[in-house]
């Protein structure tokens, strides 16, 4: 596929029939964004979902966490399985799959049903990023994939910052299952335009040829193994809180599967001969250091994503409508941002940018842990305008430096990692910030709570105060008393649950932080070979 972009033709289709480059780039980006929507469309919905379903808010957020690690799973396997089938043929059935998956997670009728679907659609929309890209790197010349990834990106980004406000105005105003059914018509007209405006260049079909031919077989072992790992690491984050961690059997029997997996996948992984995964990719400096800080990127988007509208909701009693249009301006300055960054990549070595890009994000993260209960809506634009600032320079440039230095045949298999590594990352980030958030409230709750006796003399002033005012407002004596104790207890509770939240944001801005000095030791690139875009 490679050894076709580096042609360095307007287009690489095989051609009976070619196409504008630019509109296969904004076919296979409506496609694109459609799926990286669904990655956040349901988090500002999860308390409809959950009052919908009878099930606990906890158990209403494994609908994005099974999403983004079934997604996950499917792209370690999208690379080969598009070279060995046919991409073209792969894309499109994923394609169909998510849609029709789509409209099933809109007609389920419980958790487990929603649960199911939705891995079904995380499957399926695991194969058409990878694709996509690949799809754009022999679409264009490589003084042009600058650009093309720029509109790339903006689905990338824009699309999960985007969801929360039309997820939140459908739930707020319709029906919580309408945002899984938007995705039916939507799929279908994408599913139409890719079928007859994306064509497959000659050397992936000799290639698939060349496969069947040599008999080369999909890694089902080694898929298997890091699809296990991948999963009871989930497991483990997702419901450690709750079953009270390593207090629990369960608990430990879903981590010595995750490190069985871990262990067994790696001997497998380094001598197999065609492998689903090329761990020594992993290994490699610059694109190990690419994959954590995209993992470190992808936590931090989709956690904040999440908790943000959940804290404007719980504590600062907004819709979920406003809750995500506190996000929106955001999106507008990351897709003006993504066509400066196309331009300025081919100027400008990847690792300053990249690096640029996370101390923006870490202070933007720190801005966070000002939260009080006077901020008002413009505190959240602002502060999620620094973040729209900096996202731009870390998934541009990191798509040039993570394709440096590699062969032709690494691509595709780059690829899928890298994307694999942002729904990775995110479904962690979900999982930790959660984790975080539960273990600090408890713990705040427990030292505010410490100077709420009677012997604190400042207590019993409030106390005294707050029943004061009841009594003022009708309550008899008895009655104020308890009215007085019940608000001082929610006052608490609220406190805690800010302090919590804080602390979220502290370690968000750490993970951000600590990807700086891994920008930073990344080698310089050929801007001029790589023309700022996927260069090889």
């Amino acid at each position: 596929m490679a050894s076709a972009s580096a042609t360095g033709g307007a287009v690489r289709a095989s051609a009976d029939r070619p196409t504008n480059p630019w509109l296969v780039a904004v076919v296979v980006a409506v496609a694109v964004f459609m799926e990286v929507l669904d990655t956040t469309i349901a988090n500002v919905a999860l308390r409809y979902i959950s009052g919908g379903l009878a099930i606990s808010s906890d158990e209403a957020s494994w609908v994005v966490t099974t999403y983004l690690v079934s997604n996950a799973i499917t792209l370690i396997a999208s690379s080969f399985v598009a070279q060995r089938y046919g991409r073209k043929r792969f894309y499109l059935i994923c394609l169909a799959t998510f849609t029709i998956s789509s409209i099933l997670c809109g007609l389920a009728w419980d958790l487990p049903s929603l649960l199911v679907f939705r891995m079904l659609q995380g499957f399926a929309g695991g194969g058409m990023v990878p694709i996509s890209q690949s799809i754009l790197t022999d679409s264009f010349p490589k003084h042009q994939r600058g650009q093309a990834f720029a509109i790339f990106g903006i689905a990338v980004v824009v699309a999960p910052v985007i969801g929360p406000t039309l997820g939140g105005y459908i739930s707020d105003n319709f029906s919580w299952h309408w945002c899984f059914l938007i995705n039916g018509p939507v799929g279908a007209l994408a599913f139409t335009l890719v079928y007859f405006l994306v064509n497959e260049p000659d050397q992936l079909r000799k290639k698939r040829e060349d496969m069947r031919r040599r008999g080369i077989r999909f890694d089902f072992v080694g898929f298997l193994l890091v699809a296990t790992f991948l999963g009871a690491l989930e497991l483990v984050l997702d419901r450690g809180q709750t079953e009270d961690w390593f207090g629990s059997s369960f608990i430990i029997i879903a981590t010595a599967v995750c490190i069985t997996a871990l262990l067994a996948s790696i001997p497998w992984l380094l001598t197999s001969k065609t492998p689903v995964i090329d761990v020594r990719l992993l290994a490699s400096r610059q694109f190990g250091s690419c994959f954590i800080v995209m993992m470190a990127t992808g936590a931090i988007l989709i956690a904040t994503t999440q908790y943000v509208p959940q804290v404007l909701q719980e504590n600062f009693g907004y819709t979920a409508t406003w809750a995500g249009l506190a996000l929106s301006p955001g999106g507008l300055v990351t897709m003006m941002m993504m066509f400066i960054v196309g331009r300025a990549s081919a100027l400008v070595q990847p690792k300053y940018l990249i690096a640029a890009g996370a101390t923006i994000i870490a202070l933007a993260m720190y801005d966070m842990t000002r939260l009080n209960p006077d901020l008002n809506f413009g505190f959240f634009v602002w502060s999620r305008a620094i973040l729209g600032l900096g996202l731009p320079l870390i998934f541009i440039p990191i798509t040039s430096a993570s394709y440096d230095g590699l062969r032709p045949d690494q691509t595709d298999q780059a690829s899928a990692l890298i994307n694999a590594a942002r729904n990775t990352g995110g479904s962690i980030g979900v999982s930790i910030a959660s984790n975080v958030l539960a273990h600090r409230e408890q713990w705040h709750q427990s030292r505010l709570v410490e100077h709420i006796v009677p012997s604190d003399p400042a207590y019993m002033d409030s106390l005294r105060t707050i029943q004061r005012f009841f009594m003022q407002n009708g309550a008899s004596a008895g009655d104020a008393q308890q009215q007085a104790l019940g608000y001082i207890g929610r006052q608490v509770q609220q406190q805690a649950s800010y302090l919590a939240y804080i602390d979220v944001f502290h370690t968000l801005a750490l993970v951000s932080a600590c990807t700086i000095p891994l920008a930073l030791i990344l080698r310089k690139i050929d801007l001029k070979s790589s023309g700022g875009g996927s260069g090889h």
